[in-house]
């Protein structure tokens, strides 16, 4: 039976409180085992040696075991390399409390658990402080639903492809619903909401099922009022795949419809904003303060950001794309009379 003196023991207490942030003092160390400073001092070296040959499997690993003279201990510095480091923890910390995707409920238990879990002990009153205020701030959106559970069940139900039917609530009549069988594909997030892609389907005459249209539509989770199994399969060959990472590229405030190959123009003397807004964009020639650029887009959204630009941006092609802006831009103007 080992005791709390033995080395083993020792050691692996002596580490424990290191990862905890803890600071070890050689002397209390051993008083407290009932051994010499020198016993105390080979666990620290064995918990060093331990760490160096770790490190050299583990290049993200940058812990280490030092001595921190104005606390009179060792203390563990760096970071595990499969755990969030401080400035990461902050970072995303700042991202969810941008994005507005929670309850307030649910978001104020998200950042406990990522700092208790990630955070050394040393540095969570400091996290804690710098999102405080933000935090204390925070603003839920308007639907109030519980979002987390819903993603889950849902991304089961892409993993399994199984048929569901959902009934949905539009965004322009809130009251009224509508029921749809769709092939779920995938779960994105844009501007505050979590939403579900997937192919709206309709009976072939034969028993099984097509999609209505050659692209999937787009509906917000939360607008989702209930949602069910059928008990059906769908099949999808791995190259008619959903690749929602290249969807993600080419669609704006998530308005579905087909693709759309735009050119535009942009006046300025730097389209980075056209270039990160639309990642699939790039210059096909460009004069000084003014680039023509080429991009892959879905659906009508594109509308809504390229009005946000004013003047900095000039539709080429499409011509229909270039007529609806004209159109929305006299509309504006006569607002303003």
């Amino acid at each position: 039976m080992r005791t709390k003196s033995s080395k083993n023991f020792r050691m692996l207490d002596i580490y424990v409180r290191l990862c905890e942030g803890k600071v070890v003092n050689k002397s209390e160390e051993a008083g407290k085992s009932g051994v010499d400073e020198r016993s105390i001092q080979r666990d620290i070296d064995d918990i060093r040696a331990f760490l160096d040959e770790y490190r050299t499997e583990n290049s993200l690993d940058g812990r280490a075991i030092e001595y921190d003279r104005g606390r009179k201990g060792f203390v563990m510095t760096g970071a595990e390399g499969s755990m969030m480091s401080n400035s990461e923890i902050l970072a995303v910390s700042k991202i969810l409390l941008a994005s507005r995707a929670f309850t307030k409920k649910e978001i104020d238990t998200i950042l406990e658990k990522m700092i208790e879990g990630c955070v050394p002990l040393k540095n969570m009153k400091l996290v804690r402080e710098l999102i405080s205020n933000e935090q204390f701030h925070y603003v839920e959106l308007r639907h109030k639903t519980r979002i987390p559970d819903r993603l889950w069940e849902i991304g089961t139900d892409i993993k399994e492809h199984n048929l569901m039917e959902i009934r949905y609530s539009r965004g322009d009549h809130a009251e009224e619903t509508v029921t749809r069988k769709i092939e779920p594909v995938a779960i994105l997030f844009s501007e505050y909401y979590f939403y579900l892609n997937a192919f709206i389907v309709e009976p072939d005459g034969t028993g099984g099922c097509v999609h209505k249209y050659d692209y999937p539509a787009v509906f917000r989770i939360d607008r989702i009022r209930e949602y069910r199994e059928t008990g059906e399969k769908f099949q999808v060959s791995y190259a008619d795949r959903f690749e929602e990472g290249e969807f993600r590229k080419r669609i704006q405030f998530m308005y579905a419809g087909e693709l759309m190959r735009i050119q535009l123009k942009f006046y300025g003397e730097n389209p980075e904003p056209v270039l990160d807004r639309l990642p699939t964009a790039y210059v096909v020639e460009q004069k000084e303060h003014e680039y023509t650029i080429n991009a892959e887009v879905y659906g009508k959204g594109i509308v809504m950001w390229l009005l946000s630009q004013g003047s900095r941006v000039e539709v080429l092609r499409p011509e229909s794309l270039r007529q609806e802006m004209k159109r929305q831009a006299q509309e504006t103007a006569r607002l303003y009379g």
